[in-house]
């Protein structure tokens, strides 16, 4: 049977129990609604940690005042049996005054990787992921962490904090796990609708449109950035950003003679969907 935590103080309590055994943990943070790909990152914890934990928490400081905060999903027990079966020991899904007690005014920021890209599409996006995310690392000093690449920004701003700040934990990105059609599995592609469903499709055709002309030898960002636009506009998206950029820094590329990662935004319908491969 899996634990579900409430309180920081109840996770250090389990936390200095692990380590008075020498064990390492493993922390996969999540917002819940998970599937497939939240799971790969819990059985990837458990073989890199004798003890793996998650936590649910869906978190307001990353969302903006337009944003799906009050319908984003929720299905705690659903999540905490998905986790269970996955192999984890334990569940933190705190309330909000857990994690942001009345009077809270503490916020970490990364400035430049945030500045960019879905940083300026949501302002504050960034700040509250890395606020959160400095406070588990605070409340199970784990020995990794584990992300996905589909939030490839997330993972950047998250590792940057890591190094800035000297956390002693190590930050492992996973592939992303996608459909068999191609489409990157998100909590949000539950709000889509069978039509948009299949227009959604074309972020991952867009990045296989590009990643086929580099290929074949194509190496100006500008025209795999217009075939990829362009296939996404054939499959009725609403591109809110299609950018060739540097793996580590985020900064635009002109010239892609160097490992390179495209970054994809768009809507489709209502909602909002990324994806990312290297080039």
């Amino acid at each position: 049977m899996i634990d579900i935590l409430r309180t920081a103080d109840e996770v250090r309590a389990r936390v200095r129990a692990i380590h008075r055994k020498g064990q390492r943990l493993a922390l996969v943070p999540t917002m819940g609604a998970l599937h497939e790909g939240h799971l790969s990152l819990v059985r990837e914890g458990r073989r890199l940690a004798e003890v793996c934990a998650a936590s649910i928490f869906v978190n307001p400081a990353q969302f903006g005042p337009r944003e799906d905060l009050s319908r984003y999903p929720r299905d705690e027990a659903g999540d905490v049996a998905k986790c269970a079966s996955a192999g984890a020991a334990f569940v933190w899904a705190p309330d909000t005054r857990e994690v942001y007690p009345e009077g809270y005014q503490t916020y970490v920021e990364v400035s430049e990787l945030s500045r960019r890209w879905c940083g300026e599409k949501r302002p504050g996006h960034f700040r509250g992921v890395a606020t959160v995310v400095a406070k588990l690392f605070c409340a199970f000093e784990p020995d990794v962490a584990l992300f996905g690449e589909k939030d490839f920004q997330q993972l950047a701003v998250i590792r940057r904090m890591v190094r800035d700040l000297g956390m002693a934990v190590e930050v492992v990105g996973m592939p992303i796990v996608r459909e068999a059609d191609g489409l990157a599995l998100s909590s949000r592609n539950i709000y889509l609708s069978a039509t948009e469903r299949r227009s959604a499709l074309g972020l991952s055709r867009a990045l296989q449109a590009a990643a086929h002309l580099k290929a074949n030898g194509e190496t100006s960002a500008s025209r795999l950035v217009e075939a990829a636009s362009a296939e996404l506009r054939a499959a009725d998206a609403r591109v809110d950003y299609v950018a060739v950029v540097d793996p580590t820094t985020l900064e635009p590329m002109d010239l892609v003679d160097r490992p390179a990662r495209m970054l994809i935004a768009a809507h489709v319908g209502k909602t909002r969907l990324i994806d990312n491969a290297a080039l």
